[in-house]
Order: C-alpha cells, then structure tokens, then sequence
C-alpha cells in the first residue's frame, strides 16, 4: 500500500497535469474560434465571387445571338 507521501505526490502530479490540460484546451479553443473565423471569412469571400462571375456570365450573349458557334 503506498505511503501518505507517495498519494501526495501523486496527487500533486495529477492536479500540475490538469492545470496544462486545461492550459491546452483553452489554446486550443482560441485556435478553433479563429480558424472557425477565418472559414466563415473565406466562405463569404467565395460566396461574393460567385456573385461577381454569375452577374458576369448573365452580361454575356448567348451563343446564337452573336452569330458565331461556340467551339
């Protein structure tokens, strides 16, 4: 059976090992917001793209209305 001081110790470790975890998780919790921003950022950069090339291809004439056939 292990001795009062070896369960102190022990528990000692325990509780330095959850201060780094929980240390940890926090990081990693700011790096899941910011790359969480940076998704919905590049979404709505993509999203506006999309627009910018469908009201582009709306501006271009059928291919029968210029008089020539597509290749």
């Amino acid at each position: 059976m292990p001795s009062l001081a070896d369960l102190i110790d022990r528990v000692e470790r325990l509780l330095l090992r959850h201060d780094e975890l929980k240390r940890t998780n926090a990081l990693l919790q700011e790096q899941v917001q910011s790359l969480e921003h940076e998704r919905d950022n590049l979404r709505s950069r993509l999203n506006a793209a999309r627009a910018r090339i469908d009201a582009l291809l709306l501006r271009l004439p059928a291919a029968g209305e210029t008089g020539k056939t597509l290749p």
